[in-house]
């Protein structure tokens, strides 16, 4: 991982912002990949690519949840 993409070392303000970036930026691309495969516009390779960037975007929220959410051992 380079500097820019570390979780660790941002502050939880902003992973927090980050999050709500992240999660929007999911919403949309929802949004275009759904649009595009209901109008048929869309070529294969382009719905493919979209849904690399939607997955790589989940991960993403994933990890900075994890990182906001604080372990509890029940």
């Amino acid at each position: 991982m380079n500097a820019a993409s570390d979780v660790s070392m941002k502050t939880d303000d902003v992973l927090r912002v980050e999050l709500e970036v992240f999660r929007r930026q999911h919403r949309d691309l929802d949004a275009a990949i759904a649009a595009l495969v209901e109008k048929g516009t869309g070529d294969q390779l382009t719905i493919q690519r979209l849904k690399k960037q939607k997955l790589r975007l989940k991960d993403r929220i994933a990890q900075i949840e994890d990182r906001l959410t604080p372990d509890i051992i029940a």
